[in-house]
Formats: C-alpha cells, structure tokens, sequence
C-alpha cells in the first residue's frame, strides 16, 4: 500500500495488513543524490553552530554562546528553507535540551500558549465559515448592496451608470474586512474567485480596451493587497501579529498583554488609513477618466445579483456559524475594555484569555447540529486536517526563541553589543527598521519568519536605546508585512499571479509607492496613537 492510496476514514488501520514488503532496493546514486544544493544547505545550519561554539567567546555564561549557535543553526535552516519550516520551528525541542539552555519540558510548554489556542479556535471557525460558504455569499451581498449605492449615486451626479473607482472601493473593501477575521492568506484564495468573477464579463484578448485591461489589473492588485491589509488589523488576521504578541508576552511577562480589543484600536486605524492609501494609488496608477464609458457595457447589478442567488437562502448552519463567529468577536472585545470598564474577564479573576473564548467557540461546532443530516454537526473534524499547522509552529518556536535568549544570558550580551545605538534618534531608527523589515521579507524570507528573525533583535535594541520596546517591536512586525512588489514575497502575492491579469512589472509599480506610504503611515501613528494605546510615551523597565 503506497502513501498515495491510505484512507481518510479515521478507523482503517494505519499500516498495511495485507500488503507483503518489498525489499528494499539499494541504489548506486545514493551518494550522488545527496550532493545537492539542498544538501547542502541542511549541512550549512550544524556547520555555523559548530564554527560559533569552537570560535565564539563570551563574558558571560556558556549557555549564552549555544543560545546563539543554536540561533545560527535555525536562522540558517529558515532562510534557504533546507527543511520545511515547520520542521525547522520545532527544532527548538531537541536543540535547546542537547546544548544546555533548557530543559525539555520548558521548551515543550512554549509550544501550547493561550496566544495558540486563540490561533487554533479563530481557525477552526474560519474553516467553518470557509465550509458553509459563508465568505461568499458575504462577498456577493456587500458587492451588489454597494453597486446599488454607486448606481444611484452616479445617476444622479453624473447620469452614468459606472464608477469603476467606487467599484474597486467595494471589491478591496469587502476583501479587507473578510481578512480582519482570518488568514490573509485564506482570504486571498477564497476572495480571488469573486473577483474574477466579475472580470469574467470584460472582453478578453485582441478586443480589450487599455482602460479594461487596467480595471483588471486594479481589481486584482486590489484583493491581492488588500487581504493583506486588512489582516493586519486585528490579531487573528496575520500570523506575524500572533508572533509579536507571543514574544512581547514571553519577553515581558509582567508587562500589560495586548489582547484583542488593545491591538484592535491601534490596527484599525492604521490599517484603514493604508487600505485608503492603496485605493488612491491604484486609481492614480490604472484608472483613467475614460474607464467609466469603456467599463458600462460589461458591467451591472444583475451579474451580481444573480451570483448572489445562486447561493439560495442561508441555511440553518450558516446562520448559527455567523452567530458564533459574532459571539467570539463580542467577547474578545469586551474581554478587557479600560482600565475604569474592566469587561467580562474580571468576574473569572483575570484567568481568562483570548484562546480560553476562541477554543470555546470552536468546541460548540462540535456540539450543534446542522440540521441537514441527522447526527451532523456544523464542523466536522476532517475538516481541521486543514489547520496552519505551519502558523502555529512559528508561533510557538518564537516564544521558544524568547525564552532562551533571555535565560541563556544572550539577551545581556546582545544589550553591549547594541550600547552605540543609545545616542540614535527614534524618528530616525523607527522608519529604518521597517524598511529593513521590509526588505527582508520580500527578498530572504516569509513575513513570519522575518518576524521570528528580527523581533528578538529589537527588544535588545529597545533596551539599549531607553525607549518603549514595542516602538521597535511593531514597526518590525507590520514592515515584515509590506512585501508587495515581488511574487514570492507572500503567498497571497502568488494567488494574484495566478489569475493572469498581473505580472511583475504592475507589482513593482503598484508595490514601491505602497511599501513608501505604509512606512509613513506607521512612522507618523507609532508616536501619537501608539502612545495612547500602548502608552509607549511611558517609562519602561
């Protein structure tokens, strides 16, 4: 029985019965299959950790020398992807305990953290949603509720029944708020049928009009970006958001938590400040005033409408799926309010948390039935097979990387070696630090792993420097975001690649002014709402 061919059905057995085993054939190019350039690069992480322990000295205690030898080994495995990244994440387990900076059952709890169970119940409804088509028929509603709204408008100013700016507005709109409540990602897959959609009823070919070939390329530029955008405003929308709350709790535990509600009030408006930066540069860069008249012949309601009904009336399934995904958003934001309005989660004496709501929420999937089957539920559990196992690896070899830095004395070390940045200015290193965030991300690494790489760095920055280490620690995390002008620089990137209508060209284009207008937008929010929300304008030890 080869691996292709086991079953789904959680009660076959797991190895062959029947099958009889086949010997096992040795092959001459054994030793000629390993001198590859991924070979290499799996030998490359044991050999930096060796050269740093043989070569590498410090005043302070041994471990803090394996911490970054260990450091190397992981950092290097990342980078060229010699294994696959999940893999590298839990390198951590067997590493730490080997090299003498923790023990095993230390590493192994950083794995399982209330910032992970808020990941993996906030994914298992997405999944949910994702089942009942729920995203969907959301998409289709709000686009034909606004064509309606753009309609009536634009008759009554102009007397034309098209506004193609208004019209990008509701796509990248719909797209941005659809990816507040789950994996940018995600959303990009399932918002990218929507959108060329739409595009379908375009002329293609010989016979497309420049202003409808630049509508294309607008759309989906639009959602590309915009799922992206959208995510970043709350915690649950990104994983490099989950990894910079994971590593402020781990590295500062005493420290005040950003939960939902706190990053919610800085995210929002940061993120809807760059959606609007995205929509003027897309309106700037592909729609001319001549699109209105080359747009109206294709376009109408009716297109949408139709889509809409074929989706028929919600189920009872859909209905509940919406309520509870309500629910949990309610009870995140109302969790901790302010410091006079407690919330809800001081009658449980502060032992509740996010994940505590989130896996709540998931569980009750389990448990209501959908009342298309007898004995279904809303969620089924081959759907979780699904789950970004990948995200919440991350997560956890981040606050894995967090612990032993600090306990290893590597931090320490770190803080001299860091002494010349005391005198920088913040309006000088903040912008440059998410550019260089930026930077690496589009070119060297995932945004996540660009996040695991850099954040450990800027707390000993922030500590060298005397300023509020989350006036590093976000413009790090939201910068390893801005990777919009490669294809490879996100996989949402890639999902705009694959419908055709862009290339790389349009996402330099588009992606440069967009990169530049993100690190303003931060750079100016950081000092100002940042200080109120964070209270970063606090001292800090």
């Amino acid at each position: 029985m080869s691996c292709d061919h086991i079953s789904d059905d959680p009660k076959s057995p797991l190895l062959p019965v029947n099958d009889p085993i086949k010997p096992l054939q040795n092959s001459p190019f054994f030793l000629k299959s390993l001198v590859t350039r991924k070979f290499c690069y799996v030998l490359l992480g044991p050999l930096l950790c060796a050269i740093i322990c043989l070569c590498v000295r410090f005043d302070g205690p041994e471990a803090s020398r394996n911490m970054l030898a260990v450091l190397a080994w992981v950092f290097a495995w990342w980078l060229t992807e010699a294994v696959p990244m999940p893999i590298t994440s839990i390198a951590p387990l067997f590493l730490f305990p080997l090299f003498g900076i923790a023990s095993a059952d230390s590493v192994a709890h950083s794995y399982m953290d209330d910032v992970i169970t808020l990941v993996l119940g906030s994914f298992i409804l997405v999944l949910a949603v994702e089942r009942c088509n729920i995203h969907r028929r959301l998409a289709l509603n709000d686009l034909a509720q606004l064509w309606l709204w753009v309609t009536q408008i634009t008759l009554r100013f102009c007397g034309d029944p098209v506004n193609p700016p208004l019209l990008l507005l509701g796509i990248c709109g719909t797209t941005a708020f659809v990816s507040m409540w789950m994996h940018n990602v995600a959303c990009a897959v399932m918002m990218m049928p929507v959108a060329t959609g739409i595009l379908q009823r375009l002329p293609v070919g010989p016979t497309q009009s420049t202003p409808v070939r630049n509508f294309c390329r607008a759309v989906i530029l639009g959602v590309t970006y915009a799922a992206t955008i959208g995510g970043m405003s709350t915690l649950t929308g990104t994983g490099v958001n989950l990894i910079l709350v994971a590593m402020w709790k781990s590295s500062f535990p005493e420290a005040k938590p950003i939960g939902f509600n706190t990053w919610l009030f800085f995210g929002f408006p940061f993120a809807l400040l760059f959606f609007f930066a995205l929509w003027a540069i897309l309106c700037l860069l592909y729609l001319s005033r001549g699109s209105s008249q080359a747009l109206a012949a294709y376009l109408d309601r009716t297109h949408l409408k139709r889509e809409l009904d074929m989706l028929g009336p919600m189920a009872f399934a859909e209905k509940m799926i919406l309520t509870l995904f309500a629910m949990m958003i309610t009870l995140w934001m109302t969790r901790s309010i302010t410091e006079d309005i407690p919330g809800w989660g001081v009658l449980f004496h502060g032992r509740a948390g996010d994940g505590t709501v989130s896996v709540m929420m998931a569980t009750l999937l389990f448990i209501i039935p959908n009342k298309k089957q007898k004995g279904e539920k809303l969620m089924d559990w081959n759907e979780c097979k699904k789950l970004p196992w990948n995200i919440i690896l991350l997560i956890g070899a981040g606050f894995a990387i967090a612990d032993g830095v600090q306990s290893s004395g590597l931090a320490d070390v770190f803080s001299k070696t860091l002494d010349f940045l005391e005198q920088v200015p913040y309006l000088a290193i903040g912008p440059a630090i998410c550019l260089i965030s930026a930077i690496i991300t589009e070119f060297i690494t995932s945004n996540d792993g660009a996040a695991t790489l850099l954040l450990p760095l800027l707390i000993q920055m922030a500590k060298t420097m005397h300023v509020h280490p989350l006036l590093l620690m976000i413009p790090g995390a939201i910068g390893s975001q801005f990777a919009f002008m490669l294809p490879t620089g996100t996989p949402t990137n890639i999902v705009g690649f694959t419908t055709g209508h862009i290339d790389i060209h349009d996402t330099i284009k588009t992606g440069l002014p967009l990169k530049i207008a993100g690190t303003a937008i931060l750079s100016f929010l950081m000092p100002t709402l940042g200080a109120f929300v964070f209270g970063t304008n606090k001292g800090f030890e």
